[in-house]
């Protein structure tokens, strides 16, 4: 268990992984914390290294066990060429012990780990114990490690590197130094991949730099992997094609295609764009991540105005990306980010990755399609409706006003004499009366046309009340929607609607008079209608019989007996006789 296992990285990696704290890209705040610690002495027994993978956090190990250990040290800056720098960087020193946490987990091999402490270095100055994956030890083998890692030999150091550090259990946190390692940005793995690059004699495109660095998602041991693979199928010349081909990574022209049919609310070239996908062969799962990662670059070009410097890949894509943010809308954006959302959510449940793409795709183009946006459409009709009656208004009175505002309005002037009154011109039948022209305020201009408190309609309101009981499920109130399931809208008089329960339905009616309930129910209907209601609630009544009808008599009661049983009416006076 002891023995250094062989790391499962591309050997590009292994070459250039960073050597001294100098090599290191990002993590300031580690690699000053470790510097001092060393220069001062103040080296603790137990660190605690969190990131995702990728980031770091082993190699950082390792450039302090260099650093306590290098035959010039303990030194900020290892030689690299002593015994003890090179048999730490080919993972063979004695005095640096990797262990894989996910597979030696048990109290045994925490037993033999507490055996193997107590001895000395063999070389060095201290003993460095690189616990990989620790969140995977058991509860138990935690339990036994305890006291060993509060209270390590001298000259050793352990250094437990995690993923998940909600795992580790919060005594184990306690003992040890905490550091968080942030996740490399776009530029920062491009810049480390374009170094190897150019150590290597390996020639690459610029715009395949930016796709490799996307693709290796926060890890640059996924970037410089990455690079050996295209080196073994394209050679020491790297062009874009090649990153897209052995990546699978979405061609921009595909991306920017599909936003534009959103754009223009085009379904068919929306599906178009997902059938050229397939016919490249790529993967469409892929796809969706790929067109959600642009969605939200757009989503933040839109918000800041500009691209930032962490979407900056090259000059032409940057120009396109801001192009098209500013022909999309934020709201259609936000929502194609929520459908790509669900797509990968029913993905993962076991749906076609490409129906879902495609079905994503057609529901962001044409939103009539989703029953789930009936409601805002309507919204948005009423609207516009109102929105172009006003500008129609505000035309005509720019249109039919000759007179500046400074001189008096002919309609206040004073009127003719009587000895001379004007000829009344006659109007043609067929043309319409001029239309009323708008109020004015003091200055003379046209004052805007406020939107009426209420336009509900009874018709509407029903058509549109399943939206309303969505719209209080959307938003947490679950049971408030519950509760109105059976409701309807019966009546509308102004902006009081008249909500109606069926038979037997007195405690539901009861719980939605509660006033949270009520204004819950108030606010899903302005968001549904963009109307504002007033809330009344009754219970159907069962059906009334006719009161003009009589009540049965004793004569309908036995005629209604006879012909039920089939029975025969037998008087009591003729069988005496």
């Amino acid at each position: 268990m002891l023995a250094s296992p062989v790391s499962e990285v591309s050997s590009l990696y292994r070459r250039h992984r960073p050597r001294t704290f100098g090599d290191v890209v990002g993590q300031e705040h580690v690699v000053r914390t470790l510097r001092n610690a060393v220069t001062q002495g103040k080296v603790h027994h137990a660190y605690l290294f969190v990131g995702s993978r990728g980031t770091g956090k082993t190699s950082m190990a390792k450039i302090l066990a260099a650093c306590l250990n290098c035959e010039r040290g303990p030194t900020t800056e290892p030689c690299g060429i002593c015994d003890s720098c090179v048999s730490i960087a080919s993972a063979t020193s004695l005095d640096v012990i990797e262990m894989d946490a996910a597979s030696n987990n048990s109290v045994d091999d925490i037993r033999d780990l507490r055996e193997s402490v107590v001895y000395a270095p063999v070389s060095g100055r201290h003993k460095v114990y690189i616990l990989d994956e620790a969140h995977m030890l058991s509860t138990q083998a935690w339990n036994a490690f305890l006291k060993t890692l509060e209270e390590p030999p001298p000259n050793t150091v352990f250094v437990l590197a995690t993923t998940e550090a909600g795992k580790v259990l919060p005594t184990v946190v306690d003992r040890c130094h905490r550091f968080d390692f942030a996740r490399p940005a776009v530029e920062q793995l491009a810049a480390v991949v374009r170094r190897v690059a150019a150590a290597e004699s390996i020639s690459i495109a610029p715009d395949a730099i930016s796709l490799l660095a996307r693709h290796a998602t926060g890890s640059f041991r996924d970037a410089l992997g990455a690079l050996e693979q295209l080196v073994t199928y394209a050679g020491n010349e790297i062009a874009t094609d090649d990153v897209l081909a052995v990546l699978g990574v979405a061609d921009a022209d595909l991306l920017f295609a599909a936003l534009d049919a959103i754009a223009a609310s085009d379904a068919r070239a929306a599906l178009l764009a997902a059938a050229r996908l397939a016919q490249t062969g790529r993967d469409a799962l892929g796809f969706v991540r790929d067109l959600e990662a642009h969605a939200r670059d757009l989503l933040i070009v839109q918000t800041l105005g500009a691209v930032p410097p962490e979407l900056q890949i090259t000059a032409e894509r940057d120009a396109r990306l801001l192009e098209q943010a500013g022909r999309l809308g934020l709201g259609a954006v936000a929502r194609l980010l929520d459908l790509l959302a669900g797509a990968l959510d029913a993905t993962r449940n076991g749906s076609d990755a490409r129906t879902q793409l495609e079905l994503a795709l057609v529901k962001a183009a044409a939103p009539a399609v989703d029953p789930s946006t009936q409601a805002l459409l309507q919204r948005i009709e009423r609207l516009e409706a109102a929105l172009a009656g006003a500008g129609a208004v505000s035309t005509h009175a720019r249109s039919e006003s000759p007179v500046p505002p400074s001189e008096p309005s002919p309609a206040v002037e004073s009127p003719a004499p009587p000895s001379a009154p004007a000829p009344e011109a006659p109007q043609p039948p067929s043309q319409p009366p001029p239309p009323e022209p708008p109020k004015s305020g003091a200055n003379g201009h046209a004052v805007s046309v406020a939107l009426p408190a209420s336009g509900l309609e009874l018709q509407n309101l029903r058509s549109l009340w399943p939206a309303v009981i969505e719209q209080l499920r959307i938003s947490g109130n679950r049971l408030c929607a519950a509760t109105l399931e059976d409701s309807q809208p019966v009546a509308v008089e102004g902006s009081q609607v008249t909500v109606a329960f069926p038979h037997g339905a007195e405690y539901h009616r009861r719980r939605a008079e509660d006033e949270e309930y009520r204004a819950c129910v108030i606010a899903a209907i302005a968001t549904v209608t963009g109307s504002k209601a007033q809330l009344a609630y009754v219970v159907d009544e069962p059906a009334k019989q006719d009161e003009a009808a009589s009540p049965p008599t004793a004569d309908d009661f036995v005629q209604r007996v006879k012909a039920e049983f089939d029975a025969e009416e037998i008087d009591p006076e003729s069988e005496a006789s």
